[in-house]
């Protein structure tokens, strides 16, 4: 089966962060990784998986601020 990686620079830039943010999600455990001679590569499988789940929590941010500026009336109406 074949399994598609990606590289740092490829994978930072899906995610439109920087290479050193992107290295020290890997090194924190947050999206797993493995080395191939002394670089990282990074299945496209997590990758998309990390990245579905920031998305999912972006939005529920976003809905949640949403909800509270409407509750506290801090909106403009036209």
């Amino acid at each position: 089966m074949y399994l598609t990686e990606f590289n740092i620079q490829q994978a930072a830039s899906l995610l439109n962060v920087s290479r050193p943010y992107f290295i020290k999600l890997l090194e924190s455990g947050e999206i797993p990784y493995c080395k191939v001679g002394k670089h990282r590569r990074i299945l496209a499988k997590d990758l998309y998986e990390y990245k579905a789940d920031i998305d999912a929590k972006r939005i529920q941010s976003l809905d949640e601020l949403t909800a509270l500026t409407e509750e506290l009336n801090l909106y403009e109406d036209d």
